[in-house]
């Protein structure tokens, strides 16, 4: 047997069949196996463990209590398990029957050394082999002289804390104080029904009489007059008016047993324990000793509830049962709570998914954390089953709140994760879709509804079971993203469809309307406005369609195309102003080309024949015309009078002249303005046309001037020859030598030769071109040609004549080797 003092170490002693140790110190209880007490065999298995419950001071002994429920597993049992106590005078076998009915081993009197108290305060212990779990309380007995005659202090407590702890409650009592007046049970009885009333509601428990010592007085006629005397001390004990009428039988089963003397008649007291001792299995089933209690504290919170109940007694104050139990639920249930919840913190699977959490989505999140929870407040409810549901309810719900309380912030992050993942992936497709061509508006709507549809699912595998959380909020910010990135989207995609257009019109429009100015004339603005409305019809035609994808509405689409419209007219205008920023260039290289080159585009050679003022007129006209033409913007078909202007003020080529001769008039070109021409479409104004035709004259006067040079230079060039009376004296007076060299025909292979050599010279120097410039000039650049020019014509006569002489051989001896090999090939 294991005892549990006031420590909780167990102490452990041996005892032997038939001898029980009578010592306050704890035992172990180890017999032989198998082996018999009072007739009762035991397995070897069976321990019998005890505790001091409380002291002989009244000091309830906590420490060992909480061992000992921890020994024989009594939180195990729940409501299945059963408190039974004894209580009677003092030295009245009280031990030595609970020893022999429980296989207990309280500490017995021993008779040898005289009627003394044994057991002092109150002991525990656990009944052998009975099932379901009972525990025995022995009780100090009353009416001992070591407390006195007035020290019946104790006796109260320690009868009140039986009767609220106990389901069944021996009364041990003499045989022969029956039918007595002044018996020694009646105090006991007086004593047991004054504390039964200070419990408010006092639970029922079952009064088992055993009567000791019996004598050859059958138990039939000793029963009704002790349950007389019982009525009689009930009627007699004054109490509440709300119980004056309630019968004994509201409060109490009695029961009665009779045994014989242990001492005398051991044999038969054996045979009667254990029959005795069967009424104890099952005594909490229906029909059982205790089958019919009320207000039973579960087995968990039986610690606790003794300790408190010893603690209002011992103040001396009123036990109110109902309150009380509702107390040890409130702190039994609170217990179990915080066990759990330290429980659901620690569990590793809650752990992990925590953790994984704060990093990915975690798939089947629900389900695995509802069944977390499920589990917690499933143990939860096993444990605190027993316990006044009202409590048990109001625990459980604080500790559902407080874990989702806890696991709200996890779940929090999984849709945080979901949300952020399926954004992810909404744009990763969108984007796809839109490159696959298909229209903005329905990839948007496909790609917005699918993944929409995504999240609800993945939100509803998050769900926890046990929650009544909204995901709307979420959800709702979910779609704003999906939104916002949608709008961003359109936003760029439209950008980059009205970049694409205007590029195209950009290259469409830029060159062209650059070269078109280049060659300015009549109609170069009516071309110009063809290609602007082809190629913006052109270019309309597809924006429109690109749109059509984003199915927006006809103002912003019409708003759009309006402004890709005015895009390219801007193109124009602006290459138009460009140009006009150079339009003295142009005006020059017209000139210039006019100028300086014929019909044909060939280099004109001013040989004399040239009308120079003709051409240099219509030079100056066809870019007095250019001028005219990029004076003004005219994309719209309308007229004006800017030619004309131009061409009456500065036709003559001399600017500000008068239209009229021999009166005033007013300069057409001192104005900043055009007639019908407004401002935004005036690119050069009169008095800038003015500026820039009088410094297109100052800069072309040069190239004229060098022309008419030239041409008289050529004119002089031109009379070299000597006039016809010089030949006609040259051919009388040179007859002679004439005749000379016709006889002597040496002569004109010489002077042949000579001509050639001149000739030679002639081509290599350029002698005509040279004296175009005049005599001086040629003169001195035929000298420093002369030498140089020779020499060179010797050195190629020189290695003309080498490359003779080096082949004349080389075909000599061509016959010979082909003749050698022939004969070679005879001899073979």
């Amino acid at each position: 047997m294991r005892v549990f003092g006031g420590t909780g170490e167990p102490h452990e002693l041996v005892r032997c069949v038939g001898q029980r140790a009578r010592s306050r110190s704890k035992a172990v209880y180890t017999p032989p196996s198998p082996y018999s007490t009072c007739g009762i065999t035991l397995d070897k298995n069976d321990e019998c463990c005890s505790t001091h419950l409380i002291d002989g001071d009244g000091v309830f002994n906590v420490t060992g209590v909480e061992s000992f429920i921890k020994e024989v597993k009594l939180a195990e049992c729940g409501l299945s398990y059963a408190i039974v106590s004894i209580m009677g005078p003092q030295s009245s076998g009280k031990s030595t029957l609970l020893n022999h009915l429980f296989g207990t081993n309280f500490r017995e009197m021993d008779a040898y050394k005289g009627r003394s108290q044994t057991t002092k305060g109150i002991w525990m212990g656990r009944c052998v082999g009975i099932e379901p779990c009972t525990l025995v309380m022995d009780l100090e007995g009353t009416d001992g002289r070591e407390r006195g005659e007035d020290d019946t202090t104790f006796e109260k407590q320690s009868a009140l804390f039986a009767l609220a702890v106990s389901d069944i409650v021996l009364i041990n009592m003499w045989c022969h104080d029956i039918g007595r007046e002044q018996a020694a049970n009646k105090p006991l009885l007086k004593t047991v029904f004054q504390v039964m009333m200070r419990l408010f509601s006092p639970r029922k428990t079952t009064l088992l009489f055993v009567i000791r010592d019996k004598t050859r007085t059958p138990l039939e006629n000793l029963e009704p007059v002790l349950r007389e005397d019982i009525q009689k001390i009930w009627d007699s004990v004054p109490k509440p008016q709300a119980h004056e009428e309630t019968p004994l039988s509201e409060f109490f089963n009695v029961e009665v047993v009779a045994l014989s003397s242990y001492e005398e008649k051991e044999e038969q007291f054996t045979e009667q324990v254990a029959s005795l001792r069967q009424r104890f299995f099952h005594s909490i089933a229906p029909g059982g000793l205790a089958g019919d209690r009320r207000g039973v504290v579960p087995a968990s919170g039986f610690s606790f509830s003794a300790q408190h109940m010893w603690e209002v007694i011992k103040e001396n104050r009123d036990l109110d049962l109902p309150a009380h139990k509702v107390m040890v639920a409130t702190v039994r249930c609170d217990e179990i709570s915080n066990e759990k919840y330290d429980s659901f913190m620690k569990n590793e699977e809650w752990c992990q998914l925590k953790e994984a959490v704060q990093s990915h989505p975690v798939g089947g999140f629900g389900k695995k954390l509802s069944s977390i929870l499920n589990t917690c407040l499933s143990e939860y409810d096993a444990e605190a089953t027993f316990f006044d549901e009202g409590v048990r309810s109001s625990k459980r719900k604080q500790l559902e709140e407080k874990l989702l309380q806890l696991i709200q912030p996890a779940y929090q992050s999984m849709l945080g994760r979901i949300r952020s993942d399926t954004l992810q992936r909404f744009k990763e497709a969108f984007d796809k879709e839109l490159n696959g061509g298909i229209g903005f508006a329905m990839a948007a709507r496909e790609c917005t509804g699918t993944f929409m549809s995504q999240f609800d699912e993945e939100c509803a595998d998050a769900v926890i079971d046990q929650a009544k959380w909204d995901s709307s909020r979420v959800r709702n910010k979910l779609k704003r993203d999906i939104d916002a990135h949608i709008a961003e989207a359109r936003t760029a995609k439209l950008a980059e469809v009205t970049t694409l257009y205007e590029t195209k019109l950009n290259d469409a429009l830029a060159g062209p309307v650059e070269g078109l100015l280049d060659g300015a004339g009549d109609d170069t603005w009516p071309a110009m406005r063809k290609l602007l409305q082809r190629e913006t019809d052109t270019a309309l035609t597809g924006f429109s369609a690109a749109l059509s994808g984003f199915e927006m509405d006809e103002q912003t689409k019409d708003s759009m195309v309006l402004r890709l419209k005015d895009y390219a007219r801007g193109v124009v205008e602006a290459k138009t102003k460009e140009e006009a920023g150079r339009v003295l260039i142009r005006m020059k290289d017209r000139f210039s080309m006019l100028f300086s080159y014929d019909s044909d585009s060939m280099p004109r050679i001013w040989t004399g024949k040239e009308n120079i003022r003709a051409i240099t007129k219509t030079a100056r006209s066809a870019s007095l015309k250019l001028m005219s033409v990029m004076a003004a913007i005219r994309l719209e078909d309308e007229r004006d009078s800017i030619e004309n202007t131009l061409t009456v003020a500065l036709g003559d080529g001399k600017p500000g002249a008068s239209t009229k001769k021999g009166t005033e008039s007013l300069d057409p070109l001192a104005s900043s303005t055009w007639n019908e021409v407004s401002a935004s479409k005036t690119l050069i104004t009169p008095i800038q046309c003015k500026s820039l035709w009088k410094q297109f004259n100052t800069e072309t006067e040069y190239i004229v001037t060098q022309a008419i040079a030239a041409q008289e230079a050529s004119k002089r060039n031109n009379n070299w020859l000597p006039p016809p009376w010089a030949v006609v004296a040259l051919l009388i007076l040179g007859f002679n030598e004439f005749m000379t060299l016709l006889r002597n025909p040496l002569y004109l292979g010489v002077i042949f030769v000579a001509f050639l050599l001149v000739k030679a010279l002639w081509v290599q120097l350029d002698i005509s071109g040279e004296f175009r410039n005049g005599a001086l000039p040629g003169f001195l650049s035929l000298a420093t040609k002369f030498i140089p020019t020779v020499t060179n014509l010797l050195r190629r006569l020189a290695e003309a004549g080498q490359r003779k002489t080096n082949a004349a051989p080389q075909h000599n001896l061509t016959p010979a080797s082909k003749g050698n090999d022939n004969k070679d090939d005879k001899m073979m």
